[in-house]
């Protein structure tokens, strides 16, 4: 349960510095929001809302390049997701991990696409004459590329995030109900036995 400043056990637990969904409906950024963002099921960790939030918060990383936990948390409303595991998992794309995703997406977009050994005749930059236009055309050249990249990288790691996170939970819920149930049995045993 939660102690008298409206904190869970998990912000106990992770020594977490997280304000409370009180103190966040009092943000001015977020009052316009507040009562859908906080709604209590948003925030509950269950079987069906964490899977949605991690493949929100993926998809959410990969494919927006600036303020990914607002559209994550906005995104998580009509699908019923868990609004914090979606802001967190946006945190896959950071500022010092975005230069490597970057590179991986382009890299990612070239071999599907073929883009090199798909190329008929003079390539772009030979058929513009100025600076600016050879420039232009490289920049839409691997934009695109790259574009594509992180499309297919956000697709990926949602889907993946989605059926580890499901398969998580039940393997865990598995376990827990093994586990009373080897209680409960014990118990029966013992009340038999006496």
């Amino acid at each position: 349960m939660a102690d008298k400043k409206g904190r869970s056990p998990l912000h106990h637990r992770l020594g977490m510095k997280m304000p409370t969904r009180d103190e966040m409906g009092k943000n001015r950024f977020l009052k316009p929001f507040a009562a859908r963002v906080l709604r209590p099921d948003l925030w509950r960790f269950t079987r069906r809302s964490v899977p949605r939030g991690i493949a929100l918060g993926l998809l959410a990383g990969f494919w927006v390049p600036v303020g990914q936990i607002f559209v994550a948390a906005l995104l998580a409303l009509p699908v019923r997701a868990n609004v914090p595991i979606a802001a967190v998992t946006t945190f896959i794309t950071n500022p010092l991990t975005y230069p490597f995703w970057v590179v991986v997406a382009n890299k990612l977009g070239r071999i599907i696409l073929r883009l090199d050994a798909m190329t008929v005749g003079a390539p772009l930059n030979n058929q513009v004459s100025s600076e600016f236009g050879r420039w232009l055309s490289w920049f839409l050249r691997e934009a695109g590329v790259t574009a594509f990249g992180m499309v297919v990288l956000g697709i990926m790691f949602a889907s993946i995030g989605y059926l580890a996170a499901s398969l998580a939970w039940r393997l865990r819920q598995g376990n827990r109900r093994r586990r009373l149930l080897k209680i409960y049995a014990l118990r029966q045993a013992r009340s038999s036995a006496d």
